[in-house]
């Protein structure tokens, strides 16, 4: 009597549990197929003739190149793929030096001060930037720095500061002291022991920080469209933009969603390349951060 009690209770449990895990496996599939859907909606299209408007809920009912063509032509994009490489790599690589350095006072030191500067960039997370561009803009003019390429690092790389301290930070509390200590006995300087010692230490952050920053930085345009003024100096987001269109010329779809693919295109090669590296370094931040 008690061991058939025993079994189905035991047989209640598991339904109740496979159900769980069914009702679970739905949820994934319907956000999968939100995610993914839109994605094939724009690589179908591009694939059509520039003047073919038709719906594009008409999947894969063309396959040429012809859009692909007309955006690589319009857009630059050699020159923008140049631009939008130099603009992000070189505040990404600013980010790391000045934000690692940051940290590892702040993480090391237990004092007043330190805990100040921390709060000071945690604070910039709470600010929008756009909410100061006004004014950022304004001291820009009046210091007299030229619209170029290199104007949109400035903010790229102070927006990226606060989150990245704010990483690095919790990483470099995590390190032994006792690993750094024996170089000091030896007679190590703080700058080697901090590039020698504890930067290689921190490679799962830093490349936490260059997923996350440098994914942000090489799909923004809105700084690169305010600050920058010649179409030569232009990203690949501000290209893209172009083919947006107005009320006398309407938006050429096809070529929009081209572009699209060409933008993320650099990217998509990058993770494919470094896949294991960058879901290392996403686990690695979701834990450690």
């Amino acid at each position: 009597m008690f061991g058939i009690k025993k079994e189905e209770r035991e047989a209640d449990t598991y339904l109740k549990l496979s159900g769980k895990v069914i009702l679970l496996y739905l949820a994934i599939v319907l956000f999968c197929i939100l995610v993914i859907a839109p994605l094939v909606i724009v690589f179908s299209s591009s694939l059509r003739h520039v003047a073919n408007q038709s719906s594009p809920l008409l999947l894969f009912r063309e396959f040429t190149v012809e859009s692909y063509i007309t955006a690589f032509k319009n857009m630059n994009y050699p020159m923008e793929l140049l631009n939008s490489l130099i603009t992000t790599g070189g505040s990404v690589l600013v980010v790391v030096v000045i934000a690692t350095m940051a940290a590892y006072p702040i993480g090391r030191i237990k004092s007043k001060l330190a805990r100040f500067l921390y709060v000071f960039f945690i604070s910039g997370l709470v600010i929008p930037s756009q909410m100061v561009i006004v004014p950022v803009a304004q001291t820009f003019s009046r210091l007299r720095i030229p619209n170029t390429r290199f104007t949109p690092m400035l903010m790229f790389i102070t927006c990226s500061l606060p989150f990245s301290v704010f990483l690095f930070t919790g990483f470099m509390k995590g390190i032994p002291v006792e690993i750094e200590e024996a170089a000091y006995i030896d007679g190590s300087s703080i700058f080697r022991r901090y590039s020698v010692i504890v930067f290689p230490l921190l490679k799962p952050a830093i490349i936490s920080t260059v997923i996350t920053q440098g994914l942000w930085i090489w799909n923004d345009y809105f700084y690169p469209m305010v600050f920058i003024s010649k179409k030569a100096q232009y990203s690949l987001p501000v290209g893209m933009l172009q083919f947006l269109g107005d009320k006398e010329n309407p938006a050429q779809w096809n070529v929009l969603f081209a572009a699209c693919v060409l933008c993320a295109l650099p990217l998509i090669i990058i993770f494919l390349l470094l896949q294991k590296q960058f879901v290392n370094g996403i686990a690695a931040g979701a834990v450690k951060g």
